[in-house]
């Protein structure tokens, strides 16, 4: 482990570089392996505590960016955790695989396309089989693909959108409810989009408004049955759906620039929100979304 733990006292303009990514182009969904600059995902900087020991965690998107910085935050404090992505996403799967082995923690991999119904329903039956259960969903998996004008935003695009960053999260959700006590937790990643939306991504932001809905009814829902649901709303963090279609490529020089911090975030940058939700140490929270977007004002 370094120095730059999420315990650290430290400058929070200066802890992690203002990037400026060079134009680039990856076929989606995109590897971290193949991102320039590479991401921090806390694979040398995490710093468990044990306040997940004894867990079991279903993570969506759990190759790259976000959902990988989960991950390996959810192994370092206890929790064995089912990785859920593309089978294009596999390179990256295999080492955020080794990383949650590595911190003694079991790792399920669980190639899948959980746009389809079928899939999404497979996918949680796996990860009860080989983790022995489950207490901690997070539905992280996003699809994000900028488009100028919405005369050009496809039909079939639109419906892609909303499959896998929406449906697929009723269809888990549903599937995996059967299996949670009381005491398990849903976190669901929506985004500062869902507030303030980026004209080229009408799509994306309304799949991450809805997000943001869903969880909070959903929490009122559940809690009778001890179930607590949340949600994280990142801001401009550098991932490679930045770079899979996710932004114009004239804009990625400046990504994450406006934001009060005046950078863009790194995913280990929204691990400890992640963890503080999935934890008891957040109880009496439930129907919450937790903005973690470089000081950007939201409702």
């Amino acid at each position: 482990m370094t120095s730059n733990d999420q315990y650290t006292f430290q400058n929070p303009v200066t802890r992690y570089p203002s990037i400026s990514p060079p134009k680039q182009d990856q076929p989606e969904p995109g590897l971290d392996r193949d991102l320039e600059p590479q991401t921090d995902r806390g694979e040398a900087s995490y710093r468990g505590t044990g306040r997940l020991t004894g867990r079991k965690a279903l993570i969506t998107g759990a190759d790259s960016g976000i959902g990988a910085a989960v991950a390996i935050a959810f192994a370092r404090e206890g929790a064995d955790v089912a990785l859920s992505y593309l089978p294009a996403e596999e390179p990256d799967a295999q080492k955020i695989a080794a990383l949650i082995r590595d911190a003694g923690q079991k790792a399920a991999a669980l190639p899948g396309d959980i746009s389809a119904a079928s899939a999404a329903r497979e996918l949680v039956a796996n990860a009860v089989e080989q983790l022995g259960g489950l207490d901690i969903i997070v539905n992280n998996a996003g699809r994000q693909i900028a488009v100028d004008q919405l005369e050009d935003l496809g039909d079939e695009q639109f419906e892609d959108t909303f499959k896998t960053n929406v449906f697929a999260m009723f269809w888990i959700t549903k599937a995996a409810l059967p299996h949670l006590a009381p005491g398990a937790t849903i976190i669901n990643t929506t985004s500062v989009q869902a507030y303030n939306p980026s004209p080229t991504l009408i799509d994306y932001a309304a799949t991450k408004a809805a997000i943001n809905n869903f969880t909070k009814g959903l929490a009122q829902q559940l809690a009778p049955r001890g179930i607590r649901v949340n949600a994280v709303a990142p801001g401009p963090i550098w991932t490679p759906l930045q770079v899979s279609d996710g932004q114009p490529k004239e804009a990625l020089p400046t990504f994450g620039k406006d934001t009060p911090l005046g950078r863009a975030g790194q995913p280990t940058e929204l691990a400890p929100a992640f963890v503080f939700l999935a934890s008891p140490e957040s109880s009496y929270v439930s129907g919450e979304t937790l903005n973690v977007n470089g000081g950007t004002p939201t409702p």
